[in-house]
């Protein structure tokens, strides 16, 4: 009778502390994983945080599942992109699920840049919503990430103040790496599937050819055009990120001799994932393959 006691007690603790997710911590949710990567280099451990569009999923369609739904009707704040497209979708049903949700999106603080860019569902994205990728865009979600976690849990700012100028300060290091591998480059095109990283190639000076034709795989006159502009533009790799088929790219490759580069922009692990693309992007522009 006791043990039945005991279990009544706790089951009706966790369901008056609705914020929790059987732990003791308060959970914040991103819209995608790289975004849990300012939030747990910030706050350290203190927050659970519950990543909508999991690695490996495409976020500009992504349904969420309920697991994921039922951590957000616990989480004390929502980390929104501001332009990806899944969001167009499920932003507003997330806000009336959790009306105390602390809102943030990332994207009021970015330069955006205009897109249009059509997905398979038929939608359309105003702006790129690819900006965590560029080291520079990504001081910019630092900063509101650190403001944030700070008005969350103020007792903390001192801890999160450091922590944050360590982050920046490993931000910075990819930005003067960045800076310093693409400058005076005479080759400054790159091909990549999805158009991933159209802010790095603006904040770095470079050319982002997209394989993808609105969205979809080109049509057979768009694979040609693809196919001369590579080889007027010297291209010998082409990148396509890990959610991607890679079937076009392949076939593109075998055109032009090329090579096939698989990068992740949606690893959770923010800054490995961000050197290496700029290194491989390197790479790609000199011919050090």
């Amino acid at each position: 009778m006791k043990r039945y006691l005991t279990l009544f007690v706790f089951i009706l603790f966790i369901s008056c502390n609705p914020n929790k997710n059987g732990t003791d911590k308060d959970i914040i949710s991103v819209s995608i994983a790289p975004f849990k990567y300012f939030v747990s280099e910030i706050a350290g451990g203190d927050f659970d945080v519950n990543i909508i569009v999991p690695p490996g999923s495409n976020p500009h369609i992504y349904e969420p599942y309920p697991g994921q739904i039922n951590n957000l009707r616990k989480s004390r704040a929502y980390i929104s992109n501001g332009f990806m497209g899944f969001e167009d979708a499920w932003l507003g049903r997330f806000y009336e699920m959790n009306k105390n949700m602390v809102r943030l999106s990332l994207g009021d603080s970015i330069d955006p840049i205009s897109s249009g860019h059509n997905h398979e569902d038929g939608h359309a994205e105003k702006f790129d919503p690819h900006f965590w990728v560029s080291p520079k865009c990504a001081l910019k979600i630092a900063s509101s990430v650190h403001d944030l976690l700070c008005s969350l849990n103020p007792e903390e700012k001192n801890r999160y103040e450091s922590n944050y100028y360590i982050l920046c300060s490993k931000i910075i290091e990819a930005d003067s790496l960045a800076e310093s591998l693409f400058s005076g480059l005479a080759n400054r095109s790159f091909m990549i599937y999805h158009p991933n990283l159209e802010y790095l190639a603006r904040d770095y000076r470079l050319k982002e050819i997209a394989v993808e034709f609105e969205g979809k795989e080109p049509p057979p006159s768009r694979f040609r055009e693809l196919v001369d502009m590579a080889r007027e533009e010297k291209i010998n790799t082409i990148f396509i990120q890990k959610e991607y088929d890679t079937r076009n790219a392949n076939a593109i490759a075998g055109e032009i001799g090329a090579t096939i580069t698989i990068i992740d922009p949606l690893s959770e692990n923010w800054i490995d994932a961000v050197v290496e693309i700029i290194t491989e992007l390197h790479k790609s522009l000199t011919g050090n393959l």
